[in-house]
């Protein structure tokens, strides 16, 4: 079965013979990859809506995984049964994303493996998830078309990062390989480009910014 470059490589991730909750399945396609590599024996897609479960469930019946594959109807945490051992949170917002687990606390003290791609604010994701007592064991970029998606696997533990760790990724930061300098380079660009507009009275946010651009270009140069 084909599925994108980001599924995938978040599927790649994911432990063998793990029990996963897919939070916001969409199509659950991620899932039927996961049972039918074998890197898992059951899995569980979830969603807050009954329009892309109705869509998963036509998928799970078509490749005949109807044993395998769980549909649960849910908002986030909501579906986690203590049985699961790894949640899996694909293509939402970081602050979604954070958002899902900050206020269901109890239940992220369940969880030994958690593994994200977040569309956005990374940086604010790693602090939380480092705060509430995760370390990041690995982190990957994926090029999807034109656009580069970074996937973060957080285990259950406790490492003190440096500030750059937060914001570039510290795995990510080590490696430095040609996706690294392609992503961060538009980075760059895009903050250059947001420092042009913003209006000269949006000190803070323009500080901000300005100590973001010099962070960039000096781990770039080297």
């Amino acid at each position: 079965m084909r599925i994108n470059n980001r599924l995938k490589k978040v599927g790649d991730l994911v432990d063998a013979n793990s029990l996963i909750l897919d939070i916001g399945c969409d199509h659950a396609l991620l899932d039927i990859y996961l049972v039918k590599e074998n890197k898992v024996k059951r899995a569980i897609a979830s969603d807050i809506s009954e329009g892309p479960l109705n869509s998963a469930r036509a998928n799970i019946i078509d490749h005949h995984m109807e044993d395998q594959i769980e549909l649960r109807l849910g908002d986030g945490l909501e579906c986690y049964t203590n049985d699961i051992d790894t949640v899996v949170v694909s293509g939402m917002g970081g602050r979604t994303i954070i958002g899902i687990f900050k206020y269901q606390l109890a239940v992220v003290k369940k969880i030994k493996t958690i593994i994200l791609s977040p569309n956005n604010y990374q940086e604010d994701v790693r602090r939380f998830f480092s705060k509430i007592g995760f370390t990041i064991e690995e982190e990957v970029l994926v090029k999807d078309g034109k656009v580069i998606y970074q996937i973060i696997k957080f285990k259950r533990g406790k490492r003190k990062y440096r500030k750059k760790d937060y914001f570039f990724g510290p795995i990510l930061l080590e490696n430095k390989d040609s996706l690294f300098q392609e992503y961060y380079k538009k980075e760059l660009i895009s903050r250059k480009i947001i420092m042009n507009l913003l209006p000269k009275n949006y000190r803070w946010k323009r500080h901000i910014i300005k100590m973001e651009i010099k962070t960039l270009e000096k781990e770039l140069e080297q």
